[in-house]
């Protein structure tokens, strides 16, 4: 199993018309090595930040951050073979005009025959049973169909590590059924935000993040008791 170590790790961006910069995640250390982790929180709590710092789309401002001991910073090319990253709105992340040619994309930096390629793609397509879809026009797909096209692009390259940044956001019921049941039969560390309590409470270990730190680190069935308290506290607030 993969293991993800942030040590002292925050995260501050300049704001303009602002004279400090804006604190995104601030005191962050923690060691992640279990099969199913969830970041749970509210909108603007800090998750997203948290998730891109795993595969270097952001840098820390101060403190570091490994996969298997790879400094992310340092080492952002062999992270990125290692850590796929899913986005909440996979029009974000297919570039191509279809999901076979997204998928080829994918591969085209590791298998140097476009044959292999082509064989590669279908195969990781396939796997989704995408292959009928795979040469249609990606705006021509559902939300669920688009991010599974989102989903194999990134394991066609077989990443060790998946990270999904809340991937059921944008889909109906029946699409998020669709993505928790192909999630659940994937061998990867998965570590995923998301705003689904129920999919959350199926992880093997949970993260609450609030105002850019920490807050509960342990049992799904814990986190999510601790995350409904606290929303519970801000709704009672004045």
């Amino acid at each position: 199993m993969s293991v993800i170590s942030l040590s002292n790790v925050g995260v501050r961006v300049a704001v303009d018309g602002r004279p400090d910069p804006k604190v995104l995640l601030q005191d962050i250390t923690v060691s992640l090595a279990e099969q199913r982790i969830g970041v749970i929180g509210a909108n603007g709590s800090g998750k997203s930040t948290l998730l891109r710092l795993m595969n270097g789309l952001v840098v820390p401002t101060s403190g570091t951050v490994t996969v298997n001991g790879l400094d992310t910073v340092r080492k952002v090319r062999p992270v990125r073979q290692q850590v796929g990253f899913v986005f909440t709105d996979p029009l974000s992340q297919l570039v191509m005009p279809t999901g076979r040619e997204d998928v080829e994309l994918s591969l085209r930096r590791s298998v140097r025959k476009g044959d292999e390629r082509r064989r590669l793609a279908e195969a990781a397509l396939d796997r989704f049973s995408l292959l009928p879809l795979a040469d249609q026009s990606i705006y021509e797909l559902s939300g669920g169909e688009r991010q599974l096209m989102a989903l194999a692009a990134v394991l066609a390259v077989n990443p060790t590590v998946l990270v999904l940044d809340e991937p059921s956001t944008l889909l109906d019921l029946r699409n998020r059924e669709l993505l928790r049941r192909t999630l659940s039969g994937l061998d990867q560390q998965i570590v995923m935000s998301t705003h689904d309590l129920d999919l959350a409470l199926e992880m093997d270990r949970v993260l609450v993040v609030e105002a850019g730190r920490i807050a509960f680190d342990g049992d799904a069935a814990a986190a999510v008791e601790h995350y409904r308290s606290l929303c519970a506290t801000d709704v009672a607030a004045p």
